[in-house]
């Protein structure tokens, strides 16, 4: 492992150019071959203190050294090339070239040959990731869908119509007329791609003649050459059950047809759910507000509360308060991922009956002497 030039020299990296050619005399001094002859070490030592101060006592290499290292000493080394290459592999690490922000590997490449072309000297042919002709995955697309509150709690399967592009069924993606004569291209010799500069880090793109195929034609009268066209398809899709508002549901090969034979990207359904009157998703619980009579209030009793599962008897406690909540364990929403269901939480509602009937308000009017102090006296603002 190389060693840091600045610990060769004994200086620390925020050191000025003074107190590096200092640095460096004084060392000189002391490890030349000249005061020390005949011995390896010495020798050995000044070639190292040598090769420091040529890289540290100039500034532009200095620069260069501390952005990217020994690497920028190398023959032919481009400072912007390789700037490019570090600002992709920080893009692909971060999912930001993915295409939808999917985060699907290289968005519509397969890898860092197919974004760069040749990388450090690799020519056409050779390594992994290189063919004659350039095929690249379609991009992955995204599509809004809003489902009511109880399709997404039960889960359910759909057929819709989405307009997009698609791989062209005449040329089946070539953009070349099947009936033509196909040539090899001769401005790229058939690989489809072109090196845009030379060096350590090599980069290409598509040939511009023969938009990346190697071969050249007639093009596709009913795509133009593209390779591709719009058209509606319509679509199948299981929307699972528990998917919650922003979920996202992936429908493999549903995106953007790839070029060249590529795979098609992956359509993405972003979920939103609209509002039910009275039944509210909170995590994986659910909320409902069930009305009761004073008499089931104060006495108690059984009444039927619906639920996902189908209908269940549910037994109200007397002396239940307008406001109370009662849990019922397992009947909540399906957690995907766990696959663990939430619980339902009724929370009860006691109403009063409208009437005018002398003999039920004189009774409500008695019944108010039961109320023990002022029901409202800790409501202070």
């Amino acid at each position: 492992m190389a060693k840091d030039f600045y610990e060769i020299l004994g200086v620390k990296k925020d050191s000025t150019q003074e107190e590096i050619k200092k640095a460096y005399r004084k060392l000189a001094r002391k490890w030349h071959p000249d005061i020390n002859p005949g011995n390896k070490e010495a020798e050995t030592k000044f070639k190292e203190i040598s090769g420091a101060y040529d890289c540290l006592g100039d500034k532009e290499k200095r620069k260069l050294y501390d952005e990217f290292g020994e690497e920028s000493l190398h023959s032919g080394f481009d400072a912007e090339k390789a700037r490019e290459y570090k600002k992709w592999g920080a893009y692909q690490q971060q999912g930001a070239y993915a295409g939808s922000g999917a985060g699907q590997g290289f968005g519509r490449y397969e890898s860092y040959e197919d974004i760069f072309g040749d990388l450090f000297g690799a020519s056409r042919g050779q390594g992994r990731g290189f063919r004659t002709t350039m095929s690249s995955k379609g991009r992955d697309i995204e599509h809004e869908m809003s489902i009511d509150l109880i399709s997404a709690l039960k889960g359910f399967e759909t057929e819709f119509a989405m307009q997009g592009i698609k791989t062209c069924p005449v040329c089946n993606g070539s953009g070349m007329d099947p009936h033509s004569k196909l040539t090899t291209c001769p401005t790229c010799g058939g690989s489809g791609r072109l090196n845009v500069a030379e060096g350590p880090i090599q980069f290409t793109k598509p040939c511009p003649q023969c938009h990346g195929h190697g071969q050249i034609g007639r093009p596709c009268s009913q795509c133009g050459g593209s390779g591709q066209i719009m058209g509606t398809e319509r679509i199948k899709v299981t929307i699972p059950q528990g998917v919650k508002e922003g979920s996202k549901v992936r429908v493999a090969g549903k995106g953007e047809p790839g070029l060249n034979g590529g795979q098609p990207g992956d359509l993405y359904l972003i979920i939103h759910i609209q509002p039910h009157s009275f039944l509210k998703r909170e995590g994986d619980n659910l909320l409902m507000e069930v009305p009761v009579t004073v008499g089931e209030a104060m006495i108690g009793g059984t009444i039927t509360v619906p639920t996902i599962d189908g209908p269940v008897n549910v037994k109200v406690p007397p002396k239940s308060q307008s406001g109370q909540s009662l849990r019922l364990k397992g009947k909540g929403a399906l957690n995907p991922k766990t696959k663990q269901k939430g619980d339902l939480l009724v929370k009860l509602v006691v109403k009063v009956p409208k009437t005018d009937d002398k003999e039920i308000l004189e009774t409500v009017e008695r019944m108010d002497k039961f109320y023990l102090g002022d029901l409202r006296k800790d409501i202070r603002l």
